[in-house]
């Protein structure tokens, strides 16, 4: 299983850093490409509302909402429960 971390904004390097110490495959989701080689997501806490704003600007929105709504598992923590 490869796991995405959006890389928007907030510890989303932390997080990479835990999983890959861990050997859990994982990524940094910038771009939508990324986002079609992940099974999972992870939003870290951060701002929700700069999260948001990055993602509708790098184009990510309308394929993150399709994937989500198709089952991907996410896991949001902190401020970016209120982005899911």
């Amino acid at each position: 299983m490869k796991i995405g971390v959006l890389a928007m904004q907030g510890a989303y390097r932390e997080n990479l850093k835990i999983r890959k110490s861990l050997g859990i495959g994982a990524i940094d989701v910038r771009y939508e490409e990324d986002i079609d080689t992940i099974d999972g997501l992870i939003i870290p806490g951060g701002e929700s509302t700069t999260m948001e704003k990055l993602i509708k600007t790098l184009g990510l929105y309308d394929k993150l909402k399709s994937r989500i709504e198709n089952n991907m598992p996410v896991w949001a923590s902190g401020a970016s429960t209120f982005l899911l």
